[in-house]
């Protein structure tokens, strides 16, 4: 009798459905870890937004007061400052800025594309603002529209 050494065909195929299992599991794991790491970093634009806001509050008495909404960002406006005599304070580019308060303005990821920009409206004048956003899953309880005031940031 001949000794043969090797697997059967069957322990090969086991094999190979195990690591389909586990390489499925792990792909659909990191969709779902980056879908999170993404809304943590729109978490943390729109805070430091926030924290340019106040600094431009300290200094002017007033939040910027554009006529409309804007939309703020990589697709919008791009910088925070001072553009006296004008109250907007959202601008392009620095170029006719006085104190510069955000250089950069985080914007929104390109992934996916159905999450709405973050959007800067006035209210009462520059007494008050909200900074809508969106969420792709859940954090702290917050999920799909959220708006950034003042007070903080929670569900629309």
């Amino acid at each position: 009798m001949k000794n043969k050494k090797g697997f059967t065909l069957v322990e090969l195929l086991v094999v190979i459905a195990i690591i389909g299992l586990l390489s499925t599991l792990a792909v659909v794991a990191l969709g779902s870890a980056r879908s999170k790491a993404r809304d943590a970093r729109r978490i943390s634009d729109v805070k430091q937004v926030q924290t340019a806001l106040e600094l431009y509050f300290a200094d002017i008495g007033a939040y910027p007061d554009p006529a409309a909404a804007v939309t703020i960002g990589e697709t919008g406006a791009m910088v925070l400052c001072d553009l006296s005599p004008s109250t907007d304070g959202w601008a392009a580019d620095d170029t006719s800025c006085g104190t510069v308060y955000m250089g950069q303005v985080p914007g929104n990821f390109d992934q996916p594309s159905s999450i709405a920009d973050y959007t800067y409206t006035s209210v009462s004048s520059g007494a008050s603002y909200t900074i809508d956003f969106e969420l792709e899953g859940t954090v702290s309880g917050m999920t799909g529209t959220v708006q950034a005031t003042p007070s903080g940031i929670q569900d629309v």
